[in-house]
């Protein structure tokens, strides 16, 4: 039995910084109830260090809540999309990882996010599973569907641009990769933070090219690193 589309509103937008968008989760809610179908909240976590820091719990938590209103959660572990590196907020090209240390890294990331999730109701999927079954002409047909204009658009990118810091080219496929597991796990809603929310955007294009109910992508808050003035990140030790 699910709350009232008001009261799962309220639980949902606590804490939230961006919601793309609210008319949208508001309708998906309703057909949610009406239908009695739970909404699929997707949240992906990289493995790039051995353990996940508290930043990550915030967006933990928002899928727990969701979690607790009677909707499905989907852990995707980046176990692919690790070896690229997500460019959000990175000032340079983040160090390629091998995919033996990747699941090294992901060795103790279960056991720390089921100390927020009810882990016998999360679905935990290795986006390893499709990505390692693509053919190079699929990655161009998914590379196809972005502009590089449109990548600049980024504000890390727009910073790097100007300043002349190099931008590699796995920089502008990874978006699209964490797109295409929205597509994959036909995900309804799409939480991260705030420097996720370009991906985010990219998942519901993506989505909205496959005919695809376009997913809402949900922001919470960074926590600021130990340095006082880079976000909190796994990648930078902070």
């Amino acid at each position: 039995m699910f709350k009232d589309v008001d009261e799962q509103l309220e639980i949902i937008l606590r804490g939230t910084v961006d919601i793309v968008t609210k008319e949208e989760l508001t309708n998906k809610i309703k057909k949610s109830i009406k239908e009695n179908k739970p909404l699929r909240v997707k949240l992906g976590l990289d493995p790039t260090a051995p353990d996940i820091h508290i930043g990550n719990a915030i967006p933990i938590h928002k899928l727990r809540a969701f979690q607790s209103l009677g909707h499905t959660a989907i852990l995707i572990i980046g176990d692919y999309t690790a070896t690229v590196g997500d460019p959000s907020g990175a000032n340079k090209t983040r160090p390629m990882l091998s995919h033996e240390k990747v699941m090294e890294n992901a060795k103790t990331y279960l056991s720390q996010a089921g100390k927020i999730l009810d882990m016998n109701k999360t679905e935990i999927v290795y986006n390893s599973k499709w990505f390692e079954k693509m053919t190079f002409s699929e990655v161009i047909k998914l590379a196809a569907k972005m502009t590089v204009a449109r990548m600049i658009e980024r504000d890390d990118f727009t910073k790097r641009y100007k300043a002349g810091i190099p931008i590699s080219v796995n920089e502008f496929i990874y978006p699209l990769m964490q797109g295409y597991d929205s597509i994959m796990v036909k995900s309804d809603v799409e939480l991260g933070g705030t420097d996720q929310l370009f991906n985010l955007l990219v998942g519901r294009d993506l989505q909205r090219d496959e005919g695809m109910e376009p997913q809402i992508a949900l922001t919470t808050a960074l926590l600021e690193g130990i340095d006082g003035n880079k976000k909190m990140s796994k990648s930078l030790g902070n």
